[in-house]
């Protein structure tokens, strides 16, 4: 097996890397990573530099690929190693650059082992693994770290000795097969049953009109407005909005089908907006803004509106993006997440593994707590 860096996923045709796809996760495909690049998301700018990690065979043929990026910077990651990059600052060591395996600003679980259906999975994912790590070590680099891991290359990573798990709580929806959204409402108590449809009926009161499109159904005008909202929620909240109206427009053209745009209308005039990716079992939640406030809108744009998508095209699962213990209210539940570290150093590995035992056993807790306010009348 024969292993290369690429600088640019312009070094790969689409077909060879969406062949490793064993669904059609959006955000592993080589047209958002790289529509990231061709619109300056990842690069000098933010400090995502990318080391895609590709494996070939003898003969040339593609076997497996890992969609990795070089940082000298913690931003955009979500899963928060602040507090590790303090603690190498105050003993005089560097923390940056360091390696992630991971998508840009997307906390969604998903595929970081990309391996051609059909091969021998573990032995590829195994040196998959093996020569990010050995590739971390040549760089020199303080760390390599996998982030929003799906099952198959979480239990990978979990069996390596070289890699430290941890986990992380976000709030998902499940279709139990609901014929229609008071189908799905009935499955509640009847105190967080009233409250939603309370919520839903203010947000009609308010004379506000919801649509919903795909990407090659919305306008450059509609970009305009999606991404005046997009920045206007990082002016309010602190940040940098690091996506521009090019890439939205650039993935809308590419991945036509995969792009669920809410969009909330007052009098005739936008007001505010959801941006949703899809696959072909579950939607995504990614991007809310709005330039004027309105009682509930938020909730009826970000899920109401996203659960009657899944339940009108029969999508498996909803995952409305990280953090939020006010979804649960509304029928998200506390899911599991996953990372694994890679330390370069023995003393803060040691010292990482002990904090992450202590956040594991904390983080369990909380969840077993959060369980308790499932809004269901019977627990799921």
């Amino acid at each position: 097996m024969d292993f290369t860096i690429l600088g640019s996923l312009d070094e790969i045709s689409a077909g060879e890397w969406n062949a490793l796809l064993r669904d059609d996760y959006p955000f592993a495909r080589h047209e958002f990573l790289l529509a990231l690049e061709h619109h300056h998301a990842v690069g000098d700018e933010f400090g995502w530099y990318p080391r895609y990690l590709i494996a070939r065979d003898r003969s040339g043929s593609l076997l497996g690929a890992v969609p990795m990026y070089l940082k000298d910077n913690s931003y955009g990651e979500l899963v928060f190693d602040w507090a590790w990059a303090d603690a190498y600052h105050r003993s005089g060591a560097p923390y940056y650059p360091k390696l992630v395996v991971a998508i840009p600003y997307t906390p969604a679980s998903g595929p970081r082992l990309l391996i051609k259906d059909g091969e021998s999975r573990a032995e590829i994912a195994t040196a998959l693994i093996d020569a990010a790590t050995h590739q971390a070590g040549q760089l020199g680099v303080s760390s390599l770290h996998w982030l929003f891991t799906d099952e198959f290359a979480t239990q990978r990573l979990q069996q390596h000795p070289a890699y430290l798990l941890r986990l992380g709580c976000q709030f998902h929806w499940e279709n139990r097969g609901y014929r229609d959204f008071a189908d799905y409402l009935d499955s509640f108590t009847s105190s967080k049953r009233k409250k939603i449809r309370q919520e839903r009926r203010r947000v009609r009161q308010q004379q506000i009109e919801l649509e919903i499109l795909h990407g090659d159904e919305i306008n450059e005008q509609q970009w305009d407005v999606v991404h005046r909202f997009y920045t206007s929620t990082f002016e309010r909240k602190g940040g940098f909005a690091t996506l521009s109206k090019g890439f939205f427009m650039e993935i809308a053209t590419t991945l036509p089908q995969q792009v669920v745009l809410v969009l909330a209308k007052h009098r005739g005039e936008y007001v505010a907006g959801a941006l949703n990716l899809r696959s072909h079992d579950t939607l995504y939640g990614r991007h809310w803004g709005c330039s004027r406030e309105f009682h509930s809108l938020h909730f009826e744009t970000c899920y109401y509106q996203g659960l009657e998508y899944c339940i009108r095209h029969g999508l498996k699962r909803f995952d409305p993006g990280a953090q939020g213990e006010h979804k649960i209210s509304r029928g998200f539940l506390p899911t599991k997440t996953w990372s694994a570290h890679w330390i370069a150093d023995g003393r803060f590995k040691q010292a990482i593994g002990q904090f992450l035992q202590h956040e594991t056993a904390s983080m369990e807790h909380y969840m077993r707590e959060l369980d308790e306010h499932s809004p269901f009348k019977l627990k799921l």
